[in-house]
């Protein structure tokens, strides 16, 4: 089965309700990101922003040394709809767990006076921590949950922006690296495809792209004595590579053992105790989660 970033809402519900029937563990939480997803892939057809334009030479010199084609606050977003996500996604964390509950509560009653959305996103793409620490503060709820409402508002224009600059990417140019061509992120998953051709997912824009099999994109390791992975029988579709120069883990998923459909955000979430598994072999993760 291929994997697939661009899934109708209808499609990404069969997938969580397929997902459940596997592991009714996961039930209330892909419920809660079920939900999610489909909203932001509803919103995705309705996203409007104007394409980054990277001049040739710019392209050129950044191919040539191997830099991304855009900083992370490059992004362009759609604030209307981006605002939208917003509000849906508190609403809908209300009746998520209790904690989440209250902060989404707490957010929706400071919306457009201490919170305004526009500046969240801003302040998201330029690395600003200290306003979220500060809002977050005057209104004693988690910056975790403004981040996580925030990206996830953002999530349907990032991937539109980086599929409009994956024009700029030459395929007889393999990028090769362990961070993403389009921002500069660390992949989130590894996807195993027919002929076992290895995609790594963006963890910010989850844009994919193509590298060598044997490869720890944190270190860039190559040792095959050093690079190991582990497996659990009853779910084969999945494993989790294993760097011992970093000692960084990457949960990698094989198309080819499911004929389910396969969303990578969905599959993120619905193998978290496989993080579980490899931080306890004393393995940490390549990314921040958001």
């Amino acid at each position: 089965m291929t994997f697939n970033l661009a899934l109708t809402p209808d499609q990404v519900k069969n997938a969580v309700e397929a997902i459940k029937m596997n592991k009714p563990v996961y039930a209330e939480i892909l419920d809660f990101y079920g939900r999610i997803f489909e909203a932001q892939e509803m919103s995705k057809g309705r996203i409007q922003i104007q394409p980054l334009q990277i001049s040739p030479e710019m392209r050129t010199v950044k191919a040539r040394e191997k830099f991304s084609l855009i900083e992370i606050k490059e992004f362009l977003f759609d604030d209307i709809e981006a605002g939208k996500l917003f509000f849906f996604i508190c609403n809908l964390a209300k009746e998520a767990n209790p904690q989440l509950a209250a902060d989404a509560e707490t957010i929706l009653q400071a919306a457009d006076n201490v919170i305004k959305p526009g500046e969240l996103f801003s302040g998201l793409l330029n690395g600003e921590d200290t306003l979220y620490q500060k809002i977050a503060g005057e209104l004693e709820i988690a910056d975790t949950t403004l981040g996580f409402i925030s990206y996830n508002s953002l999530k349907p224009s990032l991937s539109v922006c980086a599929d409009q600059l994956s024009s700029y990417l030459n395929e007889e140019e393999p990028w090769l690296k362990g961070y993403c061509p389009i921002c500069g992120s660390p992949p989130v998953l590894s996807i195993l495809k027919d002929g076992g051709d290895r995609s790594l997912i963006c963890s910010f824009c989850w844009h994919p792209w193509s590298v060598k099999r044997v490869f720890c994109p944190f270190c860039e390791n190559r040792d095959g004595q050093t690079l190991h992975y582990f497996y659990n029988e009853d779910e084969k579709e999945f494993r989790v590579d294993l760097c011992d120069n970093c000692k960084k883990y990457l949960k990698a998923l094989d198309s080819r053992e499911t004929e389910r459909t396969i969303y990578p955000p969905l599959e993120q979430i619905s193998s978290l105790h496989l993080d579980y598994k490899a931080k306890e072999r004393g393995y940490e993760s390549g990314f921040q989660p958001r």
